[in-house]
Order: structure tokens, then C-alpha cells, then sequence
């Protein structure tokens, strides 16, 4: 399984040379972007360019797309540590943005790696009408049809009971929307069939969600020196989660069943020729996580 921060750590570090280094805003940036995690969008993206490589993916390509995308991600966890947000203390097994460089440049560095990104995909979308598309579609995904549409609900949701219905649909766009742009975006560059567009995203629909459950599990089980940020904030903030809603064991019910429609959609590809052998050891790996 590819190391994902050693592919796309050479790409970010060009994106920001010639930065001034001493602006704190350009740290506060650097401090959060770099400061290590799964990379699970990176190595997702990474994998689906590998399962398509006999299209005419370029590989270079894809990594400047991961950098756009793992900057939006940054940009978003950032912007969701903030008090008026989330109010969370540690990311990533340290302080979070706001409390090693205050709020103000915490907002403005969140604003910095999403303009960043969107200059990285603008640029790319001067290669073609395929990069255009793919541009596209990660904006979109990353906006108010995906993940900022899915944090608006979570917000309005705060402090309520909601249905297991809305809160599908808000982690669908709050943690699925990325995953998404991470698993389609190879796809606008390669000449593969419209079916693997559809079996990919269905893909990404169900990790998304097997995502987030095992995300609450851990927020209820795991260590929180492990796991690297606050444990227990989702019973502290009373949100509603998979855990808060159905329990503990009928979230890991869920689980499974998650991750058994991922695996469904990967037999379908590899029984029409594609090598999923690495998006199988990162779905394995990101829902059998304790961290």
C-alpha cells in the first residue's frame, strides 16, 4: 500500500515554495497541512489512478489533484477545531490551529489552503475539457452540494433529535463528499466507461458512511493519545451520531453492512478486469482502524 504522505509531500512542498515562510499565516497553514494523518484521500485517489492506469491516467496529474483535495480537507478540519464550530483542542495528536496561532489566523490559514487548492485546480483545468470536468466536480463535491452543505445540517442539527434518515444524508455530504472527489477523480481523466464512474461513486458512498460510523465507534472506544484527537466530544456536544441514535452494537451492525457493499462494488470491478487489489487493502485498512 502506497505511503501517501512521501507521494504527495514533494507536490504540497512545491505548491508553497516561494511562499514567505515567515508570514503566519503561510505557518499556521503549514502547521495543520503538515502535520501528518492517513492521508486517506491522497491514497484513495492514488488507488483508483492505479486501478485505471490502462486509460490514460497521468500520474502527476493525479497528485496535484490530491494536493488540491488534501488542502480542502486541511482547510476544513481547521475551520471545524474553531470554538464556533466544533471548540475541539487537538487535532492530529496536537494543539489545533487556533489554539497554537489564535483564531484570526486560523480562519485566514483555513481560507488560504482553500484558495490554494482552487488555484491548483483552476490550473489544471487549463489542460483540457476533462481536467475542466474533474476541477469541476471536486469544487462542486467540496461545496454546498457536498461537504459545506453536509457541516450546515450538522450545525442545524446540534443540541436535536434527528432521524437516522437526515443524519445519512448529512454524513453522505459532511465526510462522503471528499471521499468521493477522491475515488471519481481519476475517472474524468481516463477513457473508462460510464459504468465504473457509477460503481465508483457507489463505492465511495458506502466507505463514506462506513467511514464516519467507525469514526463515532472510536469516538466512544478508542484512546484518545491513540486516536490523536478528543474523545468523547459527540456525547459532550450532544450530537447525533450512529452511536447516539442506534447504540453501540447496531452501529457495528452497520458497519459491517457498509463494508460489505464496498467489497460487493470491488468484485464487480475486478470481475469486469480492473486490479482492486489496493483500494481492497485501504478499505480494510481505514475500517479496521483503532485510531
Amino acid at each position: 500500500m502506497i505511503d501517501a504522505n512521501e507521494w504527495i509531500t514533494p507536490y504540497l512542498e512545491s505548491i508553497f515554495s516561494g511562499l514567505d515562510e515567515n508570514d503566519t499565516v503561510v505557518k499556521a497553514a503549514r502547521y495543520s497541512l503538515f502535520a501528518g494523518g492517513k492521508r486517506m484521500r491522497p491514497a484513495l485517489m492514488h488507488a483508483c489512478a492505479v486501478m485505471l492506469e490502462g486509460c490514460g491516467v497521468a500520474s502527476e496529474d493525479i497528485a496535484l489533484y490530491a494536493c488540491a483535495l488534501e488542502m480542502i480537507h486541511t482547510y476544513s478540519l481547521i475551520h471545524d477545531d474553531l470554538p464556533a464550530m466544533d471548540n475541539d483542542d487537538l487535532r492530529r495528536g496536537r494543539l489545533t490551529c487556533h489554539k497554537a496561532f489564535g483564531e484570526s489566523f486560523a480562519i485566514l490559514a483555513g481560507d488560504m489552503l482553500l484558495n490554494t487548492a482552487h488555484e491548483v485546480l483552476l490550473k489544471l483545468a487549463l489542460k483540457g475539457e476533462s481536467y475542466a470536468k474533474a476541477s469541476l466536480n471536486m469544487s462542486q463535491l467540496a461545496g454546498i452540494s457536498g461537504m459545506i452543505g453536509g457541516q450546515s445540517i450538522d450545525l442545524e442539527s446540534e443540541g436535536k433529535k434527528i432521524s437516522v434518515d437526515v443524519l445519512y444524508s448529512l454524513q453522505k455530504k459532511k465526510t462522503g463528499a471528499l471521499i468521493e472527489a477522491a475515488v471519481t477523480t481519476p475517472f474524468f481523466l481516463s477513457d473508462a466507461p460510464s459504468t465504473v464512474y457509477d460503481l465508483l461513486k457507489d463505492y465511495s458512498y458506502h466507505l463514506g458512511l462506513a467511514f464516519q460510523i467507525k469514526d463515532d465507534i472510536l469516538d466512544v472506544e478508542a484512546d484518545q493519545e491513540k486516536l490523536g484527537k478528543s474523545t468523547g466530544k459527540d456525547e459532550r456536544d450532544d450530537k447525533s451520531t450512529f452511536v447516539t441514535l442506534l447504540g453501540l452494537d447496531e452501529a457495528k451492525l452497520k458497519l459491517n453492512e457498509e463494508e460489505n457493499a464496498c467489497n460487493a462494488v470491488l468484485d464487480t470491478l475486478r470481475k469486469d478486469g480492473f486490479n482492486v487489489e489496493l483500494l481492497e487493502e485501504l478499505t480494510v485498512f481505514n475500517l479496521k482502524r483503532d485510531y
